[in-house]
């Protein structure tokens, strides 16, 4: 079952910060937890007392904790890859390997005793994820996650972001992706201008960038990489999330019709299965609504993201509901009655005919 997470930095951060942190995103359903443990400055027992007691309250609320580590961790801690003993012991739930090993050694590590997760990154490419199944790992065991990237214009290209997560879903790996919250201020590093996987989701809705990921079928588990989202951008996220369908974020013109209001609203659509390259078309609304008026307004020209009503001129077609997919010339017999937000137009060209999603007015 898919998963959304929320990450904490202990070492940046106070217990009483993390734990009311993690309190909230329990409340909105919230089920793993992302931390940083790529190296220890000063007093190690200190700074590993610390991850413990966080881990520890996460456990409790019954999060599931996994701690990114790279190879130079283990030999300041002392830590070898076929005894995880000290990663049992700080209550993680899975370890994340940021750099990783030759692959040998990650499928070894999958047969730990203690059923810890082993999660590799899945941004590095190349045949990485090939080598490891070469060597027989505990598959469930076996997770992958993206990386995040602090610095603008650093992150995934969309195609890059399609071919790498491609190469986990042919194994039916378990698979992960990071977005960004606006109102959080902080990462496992002192620079960062968002903490996303793909570029293209820097600086856009929290919302926005969830419903993109999970719209491209690719990614199970989604994670806010940095921290603190708002109570806020939880919930909303929360909502997006556990939908049955896709949901898009409107805005309406003003005088909106009762009956306009209904279409868009009242029920759930259904992209209709022998598509226009103009428009996303939902015509069950044209007979749920077909003793309804629908009077001509806003019968401007159209652009891509228009929410489209058809007016009584229309004659049968009166009241179908549309989108539109790119522009073009409107005759009068189309109400221009609002558009998806500019944020979520890029999930129409992953919205699927025959697909179900519904509306939602953006606040």
């Amino acid at each position: 079952m898919s998963k959304l997470g929320v990450s904490v930095y202990p070492e940046r951060s106070t217990f009483e910060k993390d734990a009311a942190y993690l309190d909230l995103a329990a409340k909105y359903g919230y089920k793993r937890v992302f931390t940083s443990l790529l190296e220890i400055k000063g007093n190690a027992d200190e700074v590993v007392a610390n991850f413990k007691k966080v881990i520890a309250y996460a456990n409790k609320l019954g999060l599931d904790v996994m701690v990114d580590v790279n190879p130079g961790l283990f030999e300041q801690l002392g830590v070898s890859y076929d005894d995880l003993s000290f990663f049992h012991d700080l209550g993680a739930w899975g370890v994340r390997l940021d750099l990783g090993f030759t692959g040998e050694e990650e499928s070894r590590m999958t047969h730990n005793p203690y059923g810890i997760k082993i999660e590799v990154n899945m941004s590095k490419g190349t045949h990485y994820v090939d080598t490891i199944m070469d060597y027989s790992p505990a598959k469930d065991n076996l997770l992958g996650s993206h990386n995040f990237y602090p610095q603008q214009y650093t992150g995934l290209g969309y195609d890059y972001f399609v071919q790498t997560s491609n190469q986990y879903r042919q194994y039916g790996i378990n698979t992960a992706a990071f977005v960004s919250s606006n109102d959080a201020t902080y990462g496992p590093w002192p620079m960062q201008d968002g903490l996303c996987t793909l570029e293209q989701h820097r600086g856009l809705p929290l919302a926005a960038q969830v419903q993109h990921l999970k719209m491209t079928g690719l990614i199970d588990d989604v994670l806010i990489g940095n921290a603190y989202a708002s109570e806020a951008e939880l919930k909303a996220v929360s909502d997006v999330f556990f939908s049955p369908y896709p949901l898009l974020h409107v805005e309406t013109v003003a005088g909106l019709t009762d009956a306009e209001h209904a279409v868009l609203f009242d029920q759930p659509q259904t992209y209709r299965g022998d598509f226009s390259d103009y428009v996303i078309r939902s015509s069950e609304t044209r007979v749920i609504y077909k003793d309804r008026d629908f009077p001509a307004h806003d019968t401007t020209d159209i652009h891509a993201g228009d929410l489209l009503i058809d007016n009584d001129e229309f004659g049968q077609y009166k009241g179908e509901l549309q989108i539109a997919r790119r522009d073009f010339k409107n005759t009068g017999r189309i109400n221009v009655v609002g558009h998806v937000i500019a944020a979520e137009q890029q999930c129409l060209a992953l919205l699927a005919p025959w697909a179900d999603f519904k509306l939602v007015a953006a606040k």
